[in-house]
């Protein structure tokens, strides 16, 4: 599974990490990703990968589930 927002695309970053003595070693930032049920266009349920910025914004409607 790609590391990668199904709605809008986030993927990880790069950069450094810098220590005290400011000496730079690569680093990843890495996207916080939740494994939703989200409801589809045509009323299905599926199981997508989402930031949580999309969630949060409401982007994306969860499924409820049966009583």
């Amino acid at each position: 599974m790609a590391r990668q927002c199904e709605i809008c695309g986030k993927r990880p970053g790069v950069g450094y990490s810098v220590s005290h003595s400011a000496v730079r070693t690569k680093r990843r930032f890495l996207p916080n990703l939740q494994r939703v049920r989200a409801a589809t266009v045509g009323g299905s349920r599926r199981r997508i990968v989402v930031c949580t910025n999309c969630l949060k914004s409401g982007r994306v409607k969860r499924a409820s589930y049966p009583a």
